[in-house]
């Protein structure tokens, strides 16, 4: 019998994969995430211009997107989203010796590990979403900064977008399936994840049998992790194992809850260590962080990072939440997913409006966006130019016909008498937008936003429009009044989001049982 890729790799039981030039995977966000911590060590100012020197930085966007910055809160605040992406790349010895797969050398590296850490505008809580690599996706045209090749747009598994104009691209993809938009990027390899590990000193774990990620048969690979039951302090090479370990736990998703445990024991080890007065140690974590990253440019410098850091200190580990994006299986694809509809959608509603993903900061922190709470100033409709465009179409659904001319009747109707649809473009939007390009036609798009029930915070700025238009997106596929929809409430996350409290320190992981020993 010839064996799959996957299957070579050891897939888990019953379930075989689609074969894929880069099958083995890591999840590097959890060690990712402590080069921002390590501000609370000041190690920003040790070997200042050496360490600088060691950051490798690249363009922050080079996608197609539209998302712009998120409208300040009543206090003048906005959030703060950082992109985390696990690179598989073996263009090291270092990187094949640790990853395996020689054959794959050279090759584009694929973003198999893809986090979005979302830092409130009050600094007062952190939430963290993970999509599995094989997501389905629309990923937009991208141009790659180093070749200034150009790859069209596509809809294909989100890992691959790394590989089609690098983490900009990435960036740009996340932005276009969330509406979120995010400041910054962080890429991390194999080699950096041990290096990290090593500097940090150990994070507990936590398996509930005795585990062996080794080959059985008929599923070769495993990434070699071997514990016995309990809590366990791993380092290094180990550390590493955890994060691949995948065949052990049974699926992609409980995968990513092993990584957010690690994520979360980190982030408390990191908290609780006192390394101010330990010079050797300090260099030790700043060494191995400006080594381990590469980072979009406009924080390439070791002070950016150490700002970076001083932000997510101020956030307890009990006001931080780690989720996994709702998915379902695919219709077109056994081996790949999709998002969870409205579930996803409600992910992403929480993050755009900046409502925390814990229930513990008070009303306060439930408040409306500043742009919510300003009134829509008077305008003149029938002076208004409007476009609507058809933004129906979506990687789980074929366009609705006739949107773009049945939502300009209806602004017609109300008085914008120069609403036009335009026919000749299909667009692909999860949630319908208002966009206007210059900040004296802001009032126009507002009042055209009111007129059709479209929430204020629907409302963008972009330099990608002439004029107030309007996208009809894939949650407005039928009627004339744009759907009703409850504002999301602090804590309440969809019920298949699998999410873990900071300072939970009692999750342990199930081992799948032909993995025990």
């Amino acid at each position: 019998m010839t064996l799959s890729v996957e299957e070579k790799e050891g897939a888990p039981f019953g379930h075989r994969r689609r074969p894929r030039r880069k099958h083995r995977v890591l999840r590097w966000s959890a060690t990712t995430l402590s080069v921002l911590i390590l501000g609370t060590a000041g190690a920003g100012y040790l070997y200042y211009q050496h360490l600088n020197d060691n950051i490798v930085k690249g363009e922050r966007a080079s996608g197609d997107s539209k998302v712009g910055k998120a409208a300040p809160n009543a206090a003048g605040q906005t959030p703060l989203n950082i992109l985390m992406i696990g690179s598989d790349s073996r263009n090291s010895d270092e990187n094949v010796a640790l990853g395996g797969s020689r054959d794959n050398r050279g090759n584009p590296p694929l973003g198999d590990v893809q986090m979005l850490i979302h830092l409130s505008a009050d600094r007062k809580s952190a939430a963290v979403v993970s999509i599995p690599r094989d997501t389905r996706v629309d990923i937009p045209e991208c141009e790659d900064p180093d070749t200034g090749k150009t790859f069209p747009p596509t809809d294909t598994i989100i890992n691959e977008s790394l590989a089609r104009g690098g983490a900009g691209c990435t960036l740009a993809t996340w932005q276009n399936l969330t509406g979120v938009y995010i400041d910054h990027w962080m890429t991390i390899d194999f080699a950096g994840v041990v290096s990290m590990a090593d500097a940090i000193g150990g994070v507990e774990v936590c398996v509930k049998q005795n585990v062996w990620d080794r080959p059985l048969p008929n599923v070769p690979g495993g990434s070699g992790l071997k514990l016995t039951a309990g809590r366990k302090k791993v380092e290094g090479k180990q550390a590493l194992q955890w994060l691949r370990t995948r065949h052990a736990w049974g699926s992609d998703p409980l995968r990513a809850r092993a990584q957010h445990m690690y994520l979360n024991s980190m982030l408390r080890t990191l908290k609780q260590q006192n390394v101010f007065s330990d010079t050797g140690r300090l260099m030790d974590l700043a060494e191995a962080a400006t080594k381990s990253l590469t980072v979009s440019q406009e924080i390439g410098t070791v002070k950016q990072l150490y700002d970076l850091g001083t932000q997510l200190r101020t956030v307890p580990t009990d006001r931080i939440t780690m989720t996994t994006l709702p998915t379902v299986p695919d219709s077109q694809n056994s081996d790949h997913l999709v998002p969870d509809g409205a579930a996803a959608e409600k992910i992403w509603s929480m993050l755009r409006d900046d409502v925390p993903f814990d229930d513990k900061g008070g009303k306060a922190q439930q408040k409306k966006p500043a742009s919510e709470e300003q009134p829509a100033p008077a305008v003149n409709k029938a002076a208004v130019g409007v476009l609507v465009r058809n933004a129906t179409q979506s990687s789980t659904a074929a366009p609705v016909s006739g949107r773009a001319g049945a939502v300009a009747q209806a602004l017609a109707s109300k008085g914008f008498t120069k609403a036009t649809a335009d026919t000749s473009a299909t667009l692909s939007e999860d949630r319908t937008v208002v966009r206007y390009p210059s900040a004296e036609l802001r009032g126009d798009a507002h009042a055209v936003a009111k007129s059709l029930g479209i929430p204020l915070s629907s409302v963008k700025k972009s330099t990608d429009v002439s004029g107030v238009t309007v996208d009809v997106g894939g949650d407005w596929r039928t009627g004339t009044a744009y759907p009703k929809q409850s504002a999301p409430k602090a804590g309440d996350l969809p019920g298949n989001s699998d999410e873990i409290n900071g300072s939970d320190a009692k999750q342990c992981m199930d081992v799948y049982a032909p993995y025990r020993w």
